[in-house]
């Protein structure tokens, strides 16, 4: 349990100035807008628009963006406050490691290493069918990028997406200058095909007088629990922007650029999204719409047949963008958990001229080539959504954790050990104190009675806080178990009606008690001083954390058992690496945890003395 518990301290430049080679930092805002809008937008948007308008929401589809958008934002709150604050690579493993513990931090670095493992390898193979349309159709393209099945295998295998993605892993190899102007070069000519469909489309619309907004079931045909159902499914639109985090080590200025980066992406997708829908479902009634190609379906019913070249142009754009968003930030995650001893140091070698970690990355490309060149993984791409999820809910906790109760002791290294053990010694020795006269024992015991008033007082304020301490942290405990058994109850229809009734109750005292003690307590003064200060301040702790907690925990029970079993079967295994290799070689393992003061004084006196951490 001391394992699973353990926490790091957050990376300081000189902790990583001691771990050999750096990642460049070349990154500024509006390359980090460029990753964090290519890894979001993918081609799902060009079909996702008529699926969920033609069985959910209806002309209120662009509601359903909106509402979407906003839950996505509440994470990228947390995300932005924690990504200014510890900013390091790793995203959500990074933060969870120093706010919840090592245990919690290997499954979630375990959980996105299965993610963006998969999440490539179904974009990669989602290109090859879009390629094939400026051939002449799904078989037409050249025999060595076509899709051939070995017939004793019954295997059908992908030969485009497999060369697609080690071009992409080769492009990364370079640097992540030269591979950050790539995506943002793709990632413009993406957006500038979506502003063609809201223009021509806006200018047809206008033309022939909105004839989707003027059906029969009016703006609501499903009602509000139709447009919040859409919500749930474009949700998934919005994943992606936490790629801008992983690289938060390479950013030049990331108290600055990191929050400005997620929200300046998260804000372009949102406002994209809305405006597309708002012209599609206005050109063509929803229940006409066809669910595969909604955007050049809608051109082509008012003789723009050519549009339908574009549109896919813009598909295929999106697919590449997302596909170096997706294995972008792997390498990274790979490189924190081995520098932290949780994988071999092999995946943390840094590339002395191109500064990126190449050998992670290669080895990442290879196991995307193998998956897309092999496998149909479109049955696997619900299990890139559990990773996503849960780094989503687990950021929010870290917030809560960070705000209430952070950590008051942090792991010494062992360069720094002997040093500890002299001021341990000193204080000892300052204690007992020099033997006095007696000239002088009337002057030490006024001396002492006033030490002793002191002593009574930062007592008595050590006692509440501690007090407070453990009341913020069983209201976080009650807030998290309370969504668990809230969401699960509302969830599970195929439970008994007073049994859900009786579980939604329970977990929603739950959640409130927790909530309403978070609201009542003040906030821990050590939040100020933690990590890096200066940048983005998540704003209404606790409600929106909360808030976070709620709809991720929701979206995740509804992903179903099938995929639930399938990520089961993975994080076992990962259960396994940590316990037989992980766990003994963390480098937390032998560090001696001492108060964030005292540290402080330690590092002093040793930069001062010549010790190098």
């Amino acid at each position: 349990m001391r394992a699973l518990m353990r926490r790091k301290q957050v990376d300081s430049d000189r902790v990583r100035a001691a771990g050999g080679h750096q990642l460049a930092k070349e990154l500024s805002v509006t390359q980090l807008v460029a990753i964090g809008v290519g890894s979001t937008i993918g081609a799902g948007v060009y079909v996702l628009v008529g699926t969920v308008a033609r069985e959910h929401a209806g002309p209120a589809l662009t509601l359903s963006f909106l509402i979407a958008g906003v839950a996505a934002a509440l994470s990228a709150f947390c995300y932005a406050e924690l990504a200014s604050r510890c900013p390091s690579a790793g995203s959500a493993y990074h933060y969870s490691y120093i706010c919840v513990g090592e245990g919690v931090a290997w499954l979630i670095g375990w959980a996105l290493i299965l993610e963006y493992t998969i999440g490539g390898s179904a974009v990669a193979r989602g290109i090859s069918p879009n390629l094939a349309l400026f051939f002449g159709g799904q078989d037409s393209l050249p025999w060595f990028l076509a899709r051939h099945e070995l017939p004793w295998f019954d295997v059908v295998v992908d030969p485009c997406a497999a060369f697609l993605v080690l071009v992409v892993t080769a492009l990364l190899c370079k640097g992540i200058k030269e591979s950050s102007f790539v995506q943002g070069v793709v990632t413009v000519l993406n957006c500038f095909v979506m502003l063609f469909v809201i223009i021509a489309g806006s200018y047809i619309g206008f033309q022939t007088g909105w004839v989707g907004y003027k059906v029969a079931g009016g703006f609501f045909p499903y009602g509000a629990n139709g447009m919040l159902a859409g919500s749930a499914t474009v949700f998934f639109a919005y994943i992606g922007f936490d790629s801008v985090a992983s690289t938060a080590e390479e950013v030049k200025n990331p108290q600055r650029d990191l929050p400005l980066g997620i929200g300046t992406a998260l804000s372009v997708c949102c406002s994209l999204y809305m405006l597309v829908s708002v012209v599609i479902v206005g050109l063509v009634p929803y229940f006409a719409m066809d669910p595969d190609t909604p955007i050049s379906s809608a051109f082509a019913r008012h003789g723009m047949h050519w549009a339908m070249y574009l549109v896919t142009t813009g598909a295929v754009l999106a697919l590449c963008s997302t596909l170096m968003g997706s294995i972008l930030p792997q390498p990274r995650i790979l490189m924190a958990m081995a520098r932290d001893g949780l994988l071999p140091s092999f995946f943390s070698d840094v590339n002395q001229r191109t500064q990126v970690p190449v050998k992670s990355t290669i080895v990442t490309g290879i196991c995307a080539a193998c998956l897309a060149f092999f496998m149909d993984v479109s049955q696997l791409a619900g299990m890139v959504s559990v990773g996503t999820l849960l780094a989503f809910t687990i950021v929010a906790v870290s917030i809560l954790i960070l705000r209430y109760a952070p950590p008051d002791e942090v792991p010494l290294p062992s360069s720094l050990e002997a040093s500890f053990r002299l001021s341990q010694e000193y204080d000892e020795e300052k204690v007992r104190g020099p033997p006095v006269d007696a000239n002088h024992e009337q002057l030490s015991s006024v001396v002492e009675s006033i030490n002793d008033t002191l002593i009574e007082k930062k007592q008595d304020t050590s006692v509440e806080e501690s007090k407070r301490r453990k009341a913020a942290v069983c209201s976080i405990s009650s807030v998290c178990v309370g969504v668990v058994v809230l969401t699960t109850s509302a969830s599970f229809t195929f439970l008994p009606f007073l049994l859900r009734c009786f579980f939604c109750v329970f977990g929603g005292l739950l959640l409130l008690a927790g909530l309403g003690v978070l609201c009542y307590i003040d906030q821990d003064d050590g939040r100020h001083s933690f990590g890096h200060s200066g940048g983005f301040i998540c704003p209404f702790v606790p409600l929106l954390p909360v808030m976070c907690i709620l709809v991720n925990t929701y979206l995740l029970v509804n992903l179903g058992g099938g995929t639930w079993m399938r990520v089961g079967v993975w994080l076992v295994m990962g259960v396994f690496v940590y316990i037989f290799y992980g766990r003994t070689h963390s480098s937390l393992t032998d560090v001696v945890y001492v108060p964030v003061a005292q540290a402080e004084e330690i590092y002093g006196s040793s930069s001062s003395s010549g010790f190098v951490a």
